[in-house]
């Protein structure tokens, strides 16, 4: 794997069990695990709407979906913790620009 052969691995291991703690280490595995899910729950999306776009053609009134990268974004940014928070605080800011204007 990469070049790395097993005492470099247990080497990696524990540098990162030193740093991050043994409460933390399943927390981050947690977080890859769901940021994964996500990847590939994307990529599902993207491959289902791709075969749907290819028969049918656009609307002038239709609304432009999100692009990949924003929903990417998007889902990452809710997976950090604390960035939902000031994302919910941002929502209600702009709902409050709009009604003063």
């Amino acid at each position: 794997m990469f070049g790395l052969g097993a005492t470099e691995l247990i080497i990696i291991g524990v540098i990162i069990f030193l740093i991050f703690g043994a409460k933390r280490i399943p927390e981050i595995g947690k977080g890859l695990g769901g940021a994964i899910r996500e990847f590939r729950q994307i990529k599902k999306d993207i491959s289902i709407k791709e075969e749907g776009d290819q028969g049918e053609e656009k609307g002038e009134g239709e609304e432009n979906p999100p692009t990949l990268e924003e929903k990417l974004t998007g889902k990452v940014l809710e997976e950090i913790p604390g960035v939902k928070k000031v994302m919910d605080v941002k929502e209600k800011v702009e709902k409050v620009k709009k009604i003063v204007r």
